[in-house]
């Protein structure tokens, strides 16, 4: 792979950007003619073939899709670019959002078929958030059934009136080669043999009215978004150039304007002008300005702007471990100079770290540089104790940044070993797959004695799974998680009585005791009221009828589930001077309480989740009778542009897989977020099922 030789780039002349959107919409080949006409490579890999450079992992291979972002960099007119190329599918959105952290624009790309897709919607959604700057590619314009009009119409429909046009096709479909660009007010015909040649002429005829009237919007759009070029331009009725070039650098870097570019990825098409516009009017990490961090020593807020000179402090915005690569972790400087051996503070953890060597990336290939700057992106080598999220910086500069908020996972399954005494290698394995992808979540539950792995989709947990099994060489298996049920009781029993009395010659068991039980409001626990009077029970044995109680309570007495929110009062017994003791108590008191349990109306408490569900209108109807199918509540409704948010309450026992099945409903186009709300009465019959179960389990365990 050529390299141009490492140069030094100030400031305003690095380019950070992400490029985001929906699935299959030619993100990753739009990188692979950029690398080419840049000459960072010399031939344009296929994603076929598995040959793009940042689909390089053998899981992107197998699956033709891009499962990480892959940072690129080239050189362009003397400016840097670093490009992140991050995953469609949103079972990867993790990804999005770090890649988006450490960028200083979106490049949204769009088809020219479908237009605006729900992947589509949540990335713009993220650059809203983020109040990123955010341009548009109509791609795939060579597609037979290609309409930059409707996709036009729809993207105005979905992000605002402030999409605007500087490129539209002459001849979409097929035969594509033509572009007017109506801020060049030029016709760009392309070669069409992948080369990237163009030639610039004039605007004909037949297209001058339409690239006048757009020009027109256009220069009016730039005005409008600076008073005194208002001014101007109601004075004159138009900007001069160097007016244009800074009123439209400001209306990006302020979110006023989202420029819509034409391209076809696959055929090189519209890629050397985008690269132009990017260098001549993106932000660059100067334009950008300070970013906000934390004070650690005063907890008050402070700007860190982004100077060569200052103090280093960078943040890591993605972790890798492979084989071919080895721990790599990703960050961006936004101060100082970085260089190997320099010994820095994780600010997140107060631990000391020195900074091994210092990588530019493309894709898998690495290239050591002796140092990057304040603006630029890289990647560092075995960091000891460092991880996503994290920032390391100077003494001089106690400083943490902002952390990348992931989305809550919407997919839970349990892992089983398929050997014996993997649980070690399990538990470590897991843990660092969540260090280098926080979207993935572990949790070891004691009480149900599993296992429970949650991500962003059945396709994230399959392909961490399968990292796992090639980095740790552990078969484990994908099960339907147990749910953790609860139970308790709805009625009072004033008074059990149960006597335990053995005698197995010499000193004998004997203990005996009166208990009452009734419910205890939900999520108020467990009490215990001693109300034993004149000693009929000695005080040293009443902890043991306490204990007795709670063990059977944590094991369950109808199904296996803990018990919750009861009260049990001990008010009479009776002891035997020789042959009571704590033992003697305590299983009186276990008896005692699974007796008077079952005759207290015991009921199953069962987890409830609310969740809020996003979709496009048409499916609203089938949703909202597949929650209702689901033992759900629908809370209420909104409308979100062209979307139905639907929130809801649903049993957890009643959500599994249902992220794959809503997408499955929906053509892949809704979407949910969930987390527990509380616990609630389950059904008589669902109950019964539960119980029948466990009943019959246990009788054949026996």
């Amino acid at each position: 792979m050529a390299h141009a030789p490492q140069k030094d780039y100030s400031l305003d002349h690095i380019r950070n950007i992400a490029f985001v959107g929906h699935g299959g919409a030619g993100k990753t080949i739009l990188c692979e003619s950029i690398l080419f006409d840049t000459k960072t490579i010399n031939r344009i890999g296929k994603i076929s073939e598995g040959s793009t450079v940042s689909d390089y992992h053998p899981d992107e291979v197998e699956r033709s899709i891009s499962i990480n972002a892959s940072l690129l960099h080239c050189d362009w007119k003397d400016h840097k670019l670093n490009i992140l190329d991050t995953p469609g599918y949103t079972d990867f959105t993790g990804e999005v959002l770090s890649a988006l952290r450490v960028s200083d624009t979106a490049v949204v790309f769009l088809k020219a078929v479908e237009g605006a897709e729900v992947g589509t919607e949540i990335v713009w959604n993220y650059t809203k958030a983020g109040l990123l700057p955010a341009l548009f590619v109509i791609n795939k314009l060579d597609n037979e059934n290609s309409d930059f009009d409707h996709v036009m119409t729809i993207a105005r429909e979905r992000f605002g009136h402030d999409v605007t046009i500087i490129q539209f096709p002459v001849n979409e479909g097929l035969p594509f080669d033509s572009v007017v660009d109506v801020l060049r007010m030029k016709l760009l015909k392309y070669e069409r043999d992948g080369s990237g040649k163009y030639a610039e002429l004039d605007i004909p005829a037949d297209l001058k009215g339409k690239a006048d009237q757009l020009h027109e919007e256009l220069v009016e759009k730039i005005a409008e978004t600076d008073e005194t070029l208002l001014n101007k331009f109601f004075e004159e009725g138009t900007l001069h150039e160097s007016e244009l070039q800074s009123g439209l650098r400001l209306a990006l870097n302020t979110r006023k304007i989202f420029p819509v570019f034409c391209a076809a990825a696959d055929l090189n098409i519209g890629v050397t002008p985008l690269l132009d516009f990017i260098v001549s009017y993106v932000p660059s990490p100067k334009d950008r300005g300070s970013v906000k961090a934390i004070n650690i020593q005063t907890k008050t807020e402070i700007d860190v702007p982004p100077n060569p000179a200052g103090e280093p402090a960078l943040f890591i915005f993605k972790t890798v471990s492979e084989q071919h690569v080895g721990e790599l972790s990703y960050f961006r400087v936004f101060s100082g100079t970085i260089q190997a051996g320099m010994d820095l503070v994780n600010e997140s953890t107060g631990k000391g770290e020195r900074l091994g060597q210092i990588f530019v990336m493309n894709g898998k290939e690495r290239k050591e540089t002796a140092k990057l700057s304040a603006g630029d992106i890289g990647a560092v080598v075995k960091l000891k104790d460092t991880h996503t999220n994290n920032t390391l910086s100077g003494k001089n500069l106690p400083v943490e940044f902002p952390k990348i908020g992931f989305p809550d996972p919407v997919i839970r399954m349990a892992i089983v070993s398929k050997a014996k005494g993997d649980e070690e290698k399990i538990a470590t394995g897991l843990h660092s797959l969540h260090e280098e992808d926080p979207t993935f979540l572990v949790q070891v539950d004691g009480k149900l004695s599993q296992t429970v792995i949650a991500g962003q989709g059945e396709l994230h947990l399959l392909i961490i799974t399968k990292r796992f099994k090639e980095r740790y060489g552990v078969e484990v298996d994908l099960v339907e998680p147990k749910i953790p049920y609860k139970e308790t009781i709805k009625a009072v029993v004033p008074s059990i009585e149960y006597k335990h009395k053995k005698q197995t010659g010499g000193r004998g068991q004997f203990g005996h005791v009166y208990i009452k039980v009734e419910p205890k409001q939900r999520g108020t626990g467990f009490e215990f009221e001693d109300a034993i009077v004149g000693g009929v029970v000695p005080g040293r044995f009443v902890p043991a009828v306490e204990k007795g109680i709670v063990e059977v309570m944590q094991k369950g007495v109808i199904a296996g589930y803990e018990v919750v929110d009861v009260k049990v009062t001990l008010h009479d017994g009776s002891y035997h001077s020789v042959d009571s003791d704590e033992h003697s108590f305590k299983i009186a008191g276990a008896m005692a309480f699974r007796k008077g349990f079952q005759d207290a109306r015991p009921i199953l408490l069962e987890p409830i989740n609310e969740i809020e569900v996003t979709v496009p209108e048409e499916y609203m109807g089938d949703v909202m009778g597949d929650i209702s199918g689901r033992r759900g509540k629908i809370l209420g409704m909104e409308t979100e542009g062209h979307f139905q948010k639907i929130k809801s309450l649903v049993p957890m026992g009643e959500l599994h897989k249902y992220s794959t099945i809503l997408r499955s409903m929906t053509q892949g186009r809704g979407v949910y977020k969930t987390h527990f709300s509380h616990y609630d009465e389950m059904p008589r019959e669902q109950a019964e099922k539960i119980i029948e179960a466990y009943q019959k389990h246990k009788v054949e365990a026996e």
